[in-house]
Parts: structure tokens; C-alpha cells; sequence
């Protein structure tokens, strides 16, 4: 493995030159600004693509670890022990490449299958010939590429004209982009959108008729607004609205405007907060977590008053926690007769093959029945996640 490795590097660098490929700017022009991390919605990165070989020096916070230690062996079991290993380990993380289909990505496209990537999802998905945004008024499809290794590609820099290329992610982020399912005209709320991944990643499926992209946080809301005009041209933005709202409140102020709403809620990222800055802060972050389930409550419950009857709500997080996922959904359920769970196992695994690169997690006992999606990094090769999905269907 360590041969291959070396080997792809190599090639990377010294023989398709594919650094400075990546980063020299195209012919298509729209007004940019530069992302405050000009990386990932999901991890912090540096530059270079042998990150690979070495990992990050981030030291872990003890108190975290113990916490997580106690919970997930009682959640997850056995998996347990491997979920953990993976999540120690930055440097065996994967990176997916998505692709912006309002950018000419041809090249990049015919380099990164050249260089081992695959399509995450079957060819029917993947874009048609570049045409410029202007002449393409009808919607894409989403395309993105992955490694089976932890490789990852230099960060998309901010180039003053012109639009980025491709989106750094957790490939297992795009999951509830997927269940989601937006179709053509349609109006659609990301309530919880920054810094704004998902939101790209609905573009790259279709175009909404409205997109309205919501962030509490006022410096993240302003991170959300840098992304889309890194990656959107200024004829699409024009079907945006972003805005800095409490997500409590759109069940009252926005009652049944929507025709789907993403709720990709504030959550105990696990991957971050094994890594906290101190102690006092993994302790700080701990008590700040019992107080999640409540909130995520309340954003569910104003996300399936803001859509129509008939319309649909997907939750996800980036935790592994019950609290914080099935338990959340199922409180929904008890309460709200007029709304209904949808199996996405068929629908959105079986007709993906999305099982050959991600590991989901065995549902959970009873009570605990919604059948959501939980995607754990599980082994080498397979660290997608964690990602929690579940769709709802208001029904009247």
C-alpha cells in the first residue's frame, strides 16, 4: 500500500503536473470572493496532496474520548472499537472531489480518472459536456469522485473572475443532498446551510426554482455567502435568497412555503470534537451536548411546519449519536400524527450501489424505529462519515 501511495504521489506531482492544473483558472467568469477556508464544508486542510503520508499533528482531547468511549460502546457495540480506530487516525481520512458543473471541468474530470478516482455514483449521474451556465438553464446531475485511499486534493483557491472547479468533502455529506431529491422548479429551504456545501451540492443536481439558504451564526452566514459566489454564477444566484433567521422561527413565519427542507442540524461533530484546543473546552462542548436533542427538536419540528403538505424534510448530522439522531426523529413521530418515515434503504443504497463505499451502522433496538441512515468510517478505505440521514413526509 505504501508503494502505491508513493507511487501516486509521484505521479501527481512530477509527471501530470495535476497541482497547477487544478489551480489555473478558466475562461468562465462570474463574481467570486474568496472563502474564509477556501477548503471543505466538513474538515480543516492544508495545501498539498501528500497529506496522506503523514498525519496531522492534532493532539486528543482525553475528556472527549472518554465520553465517547462510554457511549458509543453502548450504542454501537463492537463496531465500536473500529469507528474509534478510524477516528483517531486523520491521516487515513478520504476526500471527495465534487465537481462544479457551472465551471469547465472536463480535464479535471479525465485526470482524476486517470489517477485511480471513481464516479461515487453511476455514470447516469455524472454532468454532460461543459456548456456555459447561461445556455444551460435546465439542471445537472451530481458528480463526484473518490479514492479508496486517504488522498486529497490541494484546496481550490480563490482566482478574482472566475468560478472554483471542484468542492473538497466528506463524500457521505452528500448523502442527504441525495435523499433529498430536488427536483426542477421546485422551492427549497437549507435551514441550517452554512458554510454551505450542501447547497452547492443541490445545485449540482437540478435547478430549484427558489433556494433559500439560511444561517443563525451571523460569521457563518457571511461563509455561506463566500461559498455560493465561489462556486455559483451570477445568472443562478439570482433564484438565491441567504439569510441570517433563527430556524426556530420559519415554522410561524414561513407556514408551508416550501416544497423540501434540509435540515442538516447543529450536532456534536465527532470528528472535531475529538481534537478539541483544551481540556476545559472538551468539557465545555460536553455540557453544551445534552443540550443539542432540544434544539435539533425544534428545528425538525419548524422545518415540517415551513413545508407544504406533501413536501419532505431530510435530518442529518455528522454525530453517531442516538440523542442527537434516531432518538430526535422518533420524538417528532410521537407527536406530530400528520408526519411520516421513509425507507431510503431501496431508494437511495440499492439504486446507488452506494453500499460498496459506505459502511452504515445496524438500526437501533426498539423504540428506537425510524429507519434513518447512519454511515460510520469504519475501516481503511471505507471512513466516510459519520453521517445521520432521515427523510419525513408531511402528509396534510
Amino acid at each position: 500500500m505504501s508503494g502505491i501511495r508513493s507511487s501516486l504521489s509521484s505521479i501527481l506531482f512530477k509527471r501530470v503536473g495535476l497541482r497547477s492544473a487544478l489551480l489555473t483558472p478558466r475562461k468562465e467568469s462570474s463574481t467570486c470572493l474568496s472563502d474564509p477556508r477556501e477548503i471543505s464544508q466538513d474538515e480543516p486542510q492544508e495545501n498539498g496532496i501528500d497529506h496522506k503520508l503523514k498525519s496531522p499533528r492534532r493532539k486528543v482531547c482525553q475528556p472527549v474520548l472518554d465520553h465517547f468511549d462510554a457511549q458509543y460502546t453502548a450504542e454501537l457495540g463492537s463496531l465500536w472499537t473500529s469507528v474509534r480506530s478510524v477516528l483517531l487516525n486523520p491521516g487515513c481520512w478520504q476526500y471527495g472531489v465534487m465537481m462544479n458543473r457551472f465551471a469547465d471541468v472536463q480535464e479535471l474530470r479525465t485526470r482524476l480518472l486517470e489517477l485511480g478516482y471513481c464516479s461515487l455514483l453511476p455514470q447516469r449521474h455524472t454532468t454532460p459536456p461543459y456548456v456555459p451556465p447561461s445556455h444551460s438553464p435546465h439542471g445537472g446531475s451530481l458528480e463526484c469522485y473518490v479514492q479508496r485511499g486517504p488522498v486529497r486534493l490541494p484546496a481550490p483557491r480563490h482566482e478574482p473572475g472566475y468560478l472554483k472547479r471542484y468542492f473538497l468533502l466528506n463524500a457521505a455529506s452528500l448523502l442527504p443532498v441525495l435523499a433529498l431529491g430536488v427536483a426542477e422548479n421546485e422551492r427549497v429551504l437549507d435551514m441550517c446551510s452554512a458554510p454551505g456545501g450542501k447547497a452547492v451540492a443541490i445545485l449540482q443536481t437540478t435547478c430549484p426554482g427558489f433556494l433559500h439558504c439560511n444561517e443563525v451564526d451571523r460569521h457563518r452566514c457571511d461563509w455561506l455567502s463566500k461559498t455560493l459566489e465561489s462556486y455559483v454564477p451570477a445568472d443562478v444566484m439570482k433564484t438565491l435568497r441567504v439569510t441570517n433567521q433563527d430556524g426556530r422561527d420559519f415554522g410561524q413565519t414561513h407556514q408551508a412555503a416550501y416544497d423540501k427542507v434540509l435540515v442538516d442540524a447543529p450536532c456534536s461533530n465527532d470528528r472535531s470534537w475529538l481534537f478539541s484546543p483544551s481540556e476545559l473546552r472538551g468539557h465545555q462542548w460536553l455540557k453544551e451536548r445534552q443540550k443539542l436533542p432540544a434544539l435539533q427538536t425544534q428545528l425538525l419540528r419548524s422545518a415540517l411546519a415551513a413545508v407544504r403538505p406533501g413536501g419532505a424534510v431530510v435530518y442529518s448530522t455528522c454525530t453517531l449519536s442516538q440523542a442527537e439522531n434516531h432518538q430526535v426523529v422518533e420524538g417528532v413521530l410521537a407527536t406530530c400524527p400528520w408526519v411520516e418515515s421513509e425507507d431510503l434503504q431501496e431508494e437511495l443504497l440499492l439504486a446507488n450501489a452506494l453500499s460498496e463505499h459506505f459502511v452504515f451502522a445496524p438500526p437501533p433496538p426498539a423504540p428506537l424505529w425510524p429507519p434513518g441512515l447512519l454511515v460510520v468510517p469504519e475501516r481503511i478505505g471505507h471512513t466516510w462519515g459519520p453521517m445521520y440521514l432521515c427523510r419525513l413526509r408531511r402528509t396534510r
